[in-house]
């Protein structure tokens, strides 16, 4: 019961921080802090890129390009599928009209 819902919770996060918008907006929260972090000085600057903006920004982001590397990878599968079922089917004919010739 706790597997499942943990597993729900977990696509419903996934799917909601896995978008372009969610990245925006992430983009906007962290330029909030961006003044205070150019006035901290560069270690406090460089600080602020890698562990707020990058952070932040780029979990959306690669979560959004994985979802499109998998429906490529989904596609490019389909298309394989398809191919594989009707080589299949001609080698089943192919070995059909063999066995007719072979028993003549």
């Amino acid at each position: 019961m706790i597997e499942r819902f943990n597993n729900w919770l977990a696509v419903k996060i996934t799917n909601s921080v896995g978008t372009m918008w969610c990245a925006y907006a992430f983009a906007l929260l962290s330029l909030t802090s961006l003044p205070a972090a150019i006035k901290g000085g560069t270690a406090t600057l460089v600080t602020w890129i890698a562990q707020t903006f990058l952070q932040l920004v780029l979990l959306s982001v690669i979560v959004v390009g994985q979802k499109v590397q998998s429906r490529s990878s989904e596609a490019q599968a389909e298309a394989t599928r398809k191919v594989i079922i009707d080589t299949h089917t001609i080698v089943l004919h192919l070995i059909k009209d063999l066995h007719q010739k072979v028993s003549k």
